[in-house]
Order: structure tokens, then C-alpha cells, then sequence
């Protein structure tokens, strides 16, 4: 009997510490669109993204146009055509589509240049800002910082007062 209560009083104390230490844990979010949408830095590397966007995205509508031209000339003179006119216009229009295809894949692809450019331009100010939030949390001694976004919802609730974005932003600005 005596171990039992023992036992007892041994659990009963452990479960109050482990109370107390979860209750004396800060959790706090940061919305990092906002981050990156005021921040400076950001901003700028969102212009040479663009910059760099803008001429292949006006090549790659160049191409499609031509491509459509190609194809609506093809349909108007398709009756008129005999099947060897036929067969060569329509393995035109392939190629034409083929080497559309490989470019919008090799520079707007998951793996292609402007997905490649951008991590090289956007990685080193996610760094810089991921650095900042946990310089953040360690001063406001803050146990978990969670991100909370429009697009991804792992954080369904945020009291206000939890919110570190303007910390963060501030520790950015200030550079230290």
C-alpha cells in the first residue's frame, strides 16, 4: 500500500511539473507574406525576378501566337491542301509546338530558369528573415514561432498579442 501511495504522489508531482512547464511555454506566429512584402530587400528582389520574368514571358506569348497563327492558316487552307501539303504543315505545326513547349518547360518549370534564379535571389532573404524570428523568440523567449499564411493553414488561431511580424520586420530594418 505503501509503494502505491508513493507512486502516487511521485506521478502526481511529475504530471504538475510537466503542467508547469508546458503553461510557462510561449508560443508566438509571424505572417511572413506580410514580412516579405514590406521589407526592402525583398521588394527589390522581387523587381529583379520580374525584370527578369517579363522578356521570356513575351517570348513565350510571341511563340504561342505564332504557333495559333500557324494553326489558323493551317484550318483555312486545309481543304485546298493534298495530303503530302497536309502532312507537312501539320508536322510544322508539331515542331512549332514541340520547341513552344520545351521553352515554357525550361524556363517557367518547376525546375527551370526562373524557378532556379528565383531561389538564388529569394533564399538568402529567407535566411536573414528565419534568422531574424529566431533572434526574436529567443529575446521574447518564445518557445515555437509557427508561420501563418493564406495558403498553407497550420495555424487556424493567433491572439494578436503573439504575433512577432512587426518584431521581426523591426529586427530586419535595424539589421541587428
Amino acid at each position: 500500500m505503501k509503494n502505491i501511495l508513493v507512486s502516487l504522489l511521485i506521478i502526481t508531482a511529475w504530471c504538475g511539473s510537466a503542467t508547469l512547464h508546458a503553461q510557462s511555454q510561449k508560443i508566438g506566429y509571424v505572417v511572413s507574406p506580410k514580412i516579405f512584402q514590406e521589407l526592402p530587400e525583398a521588394q527589390e528582389a522581387q523587381r529583379k525576378i520580374d525584370a527578369k520574368t517579363k522578356p521570356l514571358a513575351d517570348s513565350l506569348q510571341a511563340m504561342e501566337k505564332s504557333l495559333q497563327a500557324q494553326v489558323d492558316e493551317y484550318q483555312k487552307k486545309e481543304a485546298m491542301m493534298n495530303e503530302s501539303a497536309k502532312r507537312a504543315a501539320q508536322q510544322d505545326i508539331l515542331e512549332l509546338e514541340r520547341i513552344y513547349n520545351q521553352f515554357r518547360i525550361e524556363k517557367f518549370g518547376n525546375d527551370g530558369e526562373l524557378a532556379r534564379e528565383q531561389e538564388k535571389i529569394i533564399n538568402p532573404i529567407r535566411e536573414k528573415i528565419k534568422k531574424a524570428i529566431e533572434t526574436v523568440a529567443r529575446e521574447e523567449k518564445y518557445s515555437f514561432v509557427f508561420d501563418k499564411t493564406d495558403q498553407l493553414q497550420i495555424l487556424l488561431y493567433g491572439d494578436p498579442n503573439h504575433d512577432l511580424t512587426f518584431k521581426v520586420l523591426d529586427k530586419l530594418r535595424r539589421g541587428k
